[in-house]
């Protein structure tokens, strides 16, 4: 893949009708093709494509392992990816029997009944999480050099274990970034049990089924929670914590996962 662009440079006219130079983010189509099919366009940053696209297969239970997935050739000189599959891997027709427009930025889209099946994602409860961590966590994110801090218009979200931060995505919709984040930890052959996830997102219906696909049972958000989230988050045992800046969260489900140790 070439290079591609991720902020652009623009002129703006602010509230003193001064003319300043302010950086935006890049917004691309990329169109996929599942064995010569296409599938949909995606609206994309243009970065961790490849693991976006892995992601996104994984995240709609188009493939069951990164094995099913023969070859992704990606062309940014015409906004498109061709996707292979093994013959035997994709039951794409079955799941198109019902799509589900989601509250993803822009219009995301579930294929399959995955909200009715979101028991099935039952989550381990051995993993607990100090409160002092879960902090060193926000304050992590927080000074991350990211392209929200140059551009801002982009959603991040990073995977940690313990205190430490293994990957950060952004792009321009929520969804895109946590597709990335899943597709990484196929690429590294990394399980969610003992994983925590963060996003600068809601935690809508949506971005629950995913973490509960990737079997992660502690998500955090710098935004709010939905009721739908909510309640999928208890029917599989997941943690959701809300409003999380500075020394300030609020835990919605599982707070037996939080040990309390910063409590003055």
């Amino acid at each position: 893949m070439k290079d591609q662009e991720i902020t652009y440079e623009v002129e703006v006219i602010d509230e003193k009708n001064r003319k300043k130079q302010l950086y935006i983010p890049a917004e691309r189509p990329i169109t996929l093709y599942l064995n010569n099919k296409e599938l949909l366009t995606v609206m994309t940053l243009g970065t961790n494509t490849k693991s976006l696209i892995i992601g996104y297969l994984r995240n709609q239970q188009i493939v069951s392992s990164l094995d099913d997935i023969e070859s992704i050739q990606i062309d940014w000189d015409v906004n498109a990816a061709a996707i292979k599959l093994k013959s035997s891997a994709s039951n794409f027709d079955r799941l198109t029997e019902k799509v589900t427009i989601t509250s993803g930025c822009g219009q995301g889209t579930m294929f399959g009944n995955l909200t009715a099946d979101i028991e099935k994602f039952k989550l381990d409860s051995g993993l607990k999480i100090k409160q002092s961590v879960l902090l060193t966590i926000i304050d992590e994110v927080r000074r991350f050099n990211s392209i929200y801090k140059q551009a801002g218009s982009v959603h991040g979200c990073s995977l940690f274990k313990g205190p430490k931060m293994l990957f950060y995505c952004e792009d321009v919709g929520r969804h895109n970034a946590v597709d990335a984040i899943a597709g990484k930890m196929w690429e590294h052959q990394l399980d969610g049990k003992d994983l925590v996830f963060y996003t600068t997102g809601r935690l809508t219906s949506e971005m629950v089924i995913k973490g509960a696909q990737m079997h992660i049972p502690i998500l955090l958000s710098r935004s709010g929670v939905t009721q739908m989230g909510v309640e999928m988050a208890r029917n599989v045992d997941m943690t959701l914590l809300g409003r999380c800046s500075g020394k300030h969260f609020y835990i919605y489900t599982g707070s037996k996962r939080l040990i309390f140790d910063r409590i003055r």
